[in-house]
């Protein structure tokens, strides 16, 4: 009997360090999208020969629930639509670049961390507009930490840059003769 009791003994002791060494189930963090409103959430856009507008703006950031640690840094989000404006031009988009202005006037810096900004009309065929022609791209940027802040950022830029090749439509007259048929 001693020796049983020395056994259930043994078992008590392993299984008291077992349940009491294992841990809980623990429990994710809760991760939630914040959604900034940018009003105006469109605006038409004009560079040189280029028009277009962008649009659905907005600029979200993924934050952990409860301690509101930013999980996911703020991106600006929407759709540029550029369209070829010129009567005898086509156009190559080369790329676009977007600056978040303060009330200064002076550019908002990204953190040191993120990559600037920057639109790539990469898609085969979308960087060319032929005349009247249009393009749609969508727009996918990092927006810095500090413009979130209220009355921070006053305007958005975006620089386009572009090439111009000139479009010309000629005719070509040229004398012919029929012979007799056979």
């Amino acid at each position: 009997m001693c020796k049983w009791a020395g056994v259930t003994v043994l078992v008590a002791a392993v299984a008291a360090m077992t349940l009491g060494c294992a841990q809980g189930p623990s429990t994710a963090a809760v991760v939630a999208d914040k959604t900034y409103t940018v009003t105006p959430a469109s605006v038409t856009v004009k560079a040189g020969i280029v028009t277009g507008e962008v649009t659905e703006m907005k600029v979200t950031e993924r934050v952990e629930q409860g301690s509101d640690r930013v999980v996911s840094p703020a991106k600006l989000t929407g759709t540029l639509k550029l369209k070829n404006t010129s009567a005898n031009q086509t156009v190559r988009l080369v790329a676009g670049k977007i600056l978040y202005i303060d009330a200064q006037g002076l550019p908002i810096k990204l953190e040191e961390s993120r990559t600037e900004p920057v639109v790539k009309f990469a898609t085969y065929g979308s960087e060319r507009l032929d005349l009247g022609q249009d393009a749609t791209q969508s727009l996918d940027v990092e927006f810095p930490a500090e413009a979130l802040k209220a009355k921070k950022l006053k305007e958005i830029r975006l620089e386009l840059a572009y090439i111009p090749s000139p479009y010309r439509e000629e005719s070509i007259n040229f004398t012919v003769s029929i012979g007799a048929g056979k």
